[in-house]
């Protein structure tokens, strides 16, 4: 097989059920095309797999030359943090329960594996956020998010104030704020009353959890902005900062939350026939003019 990508990697869980047999089947796969396989010892029994080496997790990202996560939306949100910056391609494979990422379906993926090592597919470029705790000027914590920046606490009111590129937007209370990209709009900010953007789009949205004022909307922004956020001495305890649901650390009186785009981005790669309004229909179950449970309309009437 005659391919632009001579080493890849695998990121899962490969030890559960659910991954490890679909994991093997890939790994057998493109060891028998005779090409290189690699995964991580913290994704847990990759170097059980026949043909696969084991990687350390440091430095994983430049020693090869495309990626394939097997898992749910998760395993490839933790995937695209493990290559962001490295120029490596990202494939996922749909072990999980909505795939809104991992688009590929385990029924079809070693063709579609084998199309896309053939040079037959569709790059995507998605945007990445930084995030940073500034404290005292200094950065004391930072991560990247491909889908988003979320500052929360729950059982208490939370009083925090934005700015935007320096200008002040707006005071808020209610149980926190999400920073979303395009790619994490159908995800978190979807179920806080925020818009689904079409992954293409130049924009990130600030979406309201719970807001104390029914007027505080979520607000979308061109994705070149720099947010800050910074918590008020009314709030009972400092809120919690995740980036794509990983724990980024505490926000105290006097800190700063700032995030950006970051200079990374995350290339996805899918099959030649996706689709991203069919994947929408298809999860969202637009189009079903009952609960019958059969599929939504794939073509116009």
């Amino acid at each position: 097989m005659t391919s632009e990508f001579s080493k890849i990697g695998l990121w899962g869980r490969l030890s559960e059920p659910t991954v490890a047999d679909p994991a093997r089947q890939i790994s057998a796969h493109l060891v028998e095309a005779g090409l290189e396989v690699f995964a991580t010892a913290s994704c847990g029994a990759g170097s059980k797999l026949p043909g696969v080496a084991e990687l350390p997790d440091d430095g994983f990202g430049a020693g090869i030359d495309l990626l394939i996560a097997v898992g749910g939306d998760g395993t490839l949100l933790r995937s695209a943090r493990q290559i962001a910056g490295k120029n490596v391609p990202l494939v996922g494979i749909n072990r999980g329960r909505l795939g809104f990422l991992t688009d590929v379906s385990p029924d079809g993926m070693l063709g579609a594996i084998d199309t896309i090592l053939a040079g037959d597919y569709l790059a995507e470029e998605r945007l990445l956020l930084e995030a940073r705790i500034v404290r005292d000027g200094a950065c004391v914590s930072t991560m990247y998010a491909l889908n988003d920046v979320v500052l929360q606490r729950t059982g208490h009111m939370l009083y925090f104030r934005t700015r935007v590129d320096g200008s002040f937007v707006s005071a808020h209370a209610g149980d926190g704020l999400i920073v979303s990209t395009p790619t994490g709009s159908t995800a978190y900010a979807l179920a806080c009353g925020g818009p689904i953007i079409q992954p293409s789009v130049d924009a990130v949205v600030l979406v309201p959890i719970c807001p104390h004022s029914l007027s505080d909307r979520p607000l979308v922004l061109k994705s070149s902005s720099v947010i800050e956020l910074v918590t008020d001495s009314g709030s009972a305890d400092p809120p919690n900062i995740a980036c794509d649901g990983e724990p980024l650390g505490e926000l105290v009186v006097g800190d700063t939350l700032r995030i950006a785009a970051a200079t990374e981005t995350v290339t996805l790669l899918h099959p030649t026939n996706y689709s991203y309004y069919e994947l929408l229909r298809s999860k969202l179950h637009w189009g079903l003019p009952n609960r019958s449970g059969q599929k939504p309309s794939t073509a116009p009437a």
